[in-house]
């Protein structure tokens, strides 16, 4: 492994961030729930719909956050971390730290009062890595969504 290097990606970097998404299903158990084709993500980066970080060992991207600004209307600016994957050989080896102290950091420069994300109650991985961070994990919320037909 090289230095591993963390910066904010480009639109060369969505079929390598599309890629780790399609990982992330798999973990997840979901594989057939990616529904979204790379064109779309070209489409919706190209209009500043969501942002990305990646890190990459070399050129080679091995992992990602992708996020976009909300708002809360309690708490104000607000970025939503929509996704956070690091490729599976890279894991436990500090790769997530760096990716998520630059999406805080993304945060910041934002001016977002608050960063937020949903996560799996059964991955466990995850849910330690966000103690270990003093996130905050919410467990009397429940998410809602409706799906529409394209």
């Amino acid at each position: 492994m090289r230095e591993i290097t963390i910066r904010k990606a480009n639109k060369n970097d969505l079929k390598g961030i599309y890629e780790l998404v399609k990982e992330l299903a798999i973990y997840e158990k979901e594989p057939e729930a990616v529904t979204a084709t790379l064109e779309d993500y070209q489409n919706d980066f190209a209009e500043g719909i969501f942002e990305a970080n990646v890190a990459l060992d070399g050129e080679k991207i091995i992992g990602t956050t992708i996020y976009y600004m909300s708002y809360s209307t309690w708490k104000g600016k607000m970025l939503y971390l929509e996704d956070f994957v690091v490729q599976e050989s890279y894991r436990q080896k500090g790769v997530g730290q760096l990716l998520f102290d630059a999406f805080l950091a993304t945060a910041r420069e934002k001016k977002a009062v608050m960063v937020k994300w949903q996560v799996l109650d059964w991955n466990e991985p995850a849910l330690n890595f966000y103690g270990r961070n003093n996130a905050i994990i919410e467990k009397n919320w429940w998410s809602g969504k409706i799906f529409l037909e394209k």
